[in-house]
């Protein structure tokens, strides 16, 4: 019985041992990370998320985005994500210490949005579109209507709002009414532009091994 007791807590000891050197380990290596200052430009990257962006953070915990959407490019050969055009580079420690909330996610029922704001497509017309009526822009995805984010409102007589989606066939409101984002729109879509993590970070770059010359040493 007491050698039964002694190999219990001997074990657990080790397994408790174990993952605290992990977890030391992990922040030795990533807790000091900081902005990196371009040696030509002399700018601090990754910037911090702007007020309304934040804002948008928040919505996108909220509406649970990370429950379809990655936010994690892998580098070429774990993966086709740089094929797919989700990012010109891999997914590094760096990126993410300008986050409070990291939403790596793990399901992909949705492209990976970690650089969705850098794609040739990305603009706030896009994302409203996606957002009210996912099917007008990309025909086809699973992706659900998110259009309790909007509001469905009469025009004013002589001041339409210059923020109103420009919507067409079945996805267009009754006559006479318009589609205006709310404030959890706007600030969502300030978000997702400012996923961009094209900033190439010396860690970022593919490892070459060294070749040696023939005769070389």
């Amino acid at each position: 019985m007491k050698n039964g007791l002694v190999l219990f807590f001997g074990g657990f000891a080790v397994v408790g041992l174990s993952a605290v050197a992990v977890l030391l380990g992990a922040h030795n290596q990533f807790a000091g990370l900081t902005q990196y200052k371009d040696p030509v430009e002399e700018t601090l990257h990754p910037a911090p998320l702007t007020g309304m962006a934040d804002r948008g953070r928040l919505v996108y915990q909220d509406l649970g985005c990370v429950s379809c959407h990655t936010q994690q490019v892998r580098r070429d050969g774990f993966g086709g994500d740089i094929a797919r055009q989700w990012g010109v580079r891999q997914s590094v420690a760096r990126d993410y210490i300008r986050e409070r909330t990291v939403f790596l996610g793990h399901s992909r029922l949705g492209p990976d949005l970690r650089n969705v704001g850098a794609r040739a497509y990305a603009s706030d017309e896009y994302f409203y579109n996606l957002l009210y009526a996912p099917q007008t822009v990309a025909p086809g995805t699973n992706m659900p209507a998110y259009d309790f984010l909007f509001e469905v409102r009469p025009i004013r007589p002589g001041q339409p709002s210059p923020h109103a989606l420009k919507l067409t066939g079945r996805a267009a409101p009754p006559s006479g009414h318009e589609v205006v984002p709310t404030p959890r729109a706007a600030a969502l879509v300030a978000y997702l532009r400012a996923l961009n993590d094209a900033y190439e970070y010396p860690e970022a770059r593919p490892f070459v091994p060294e070749v040696k010359k023939e005769g070389g040493h």
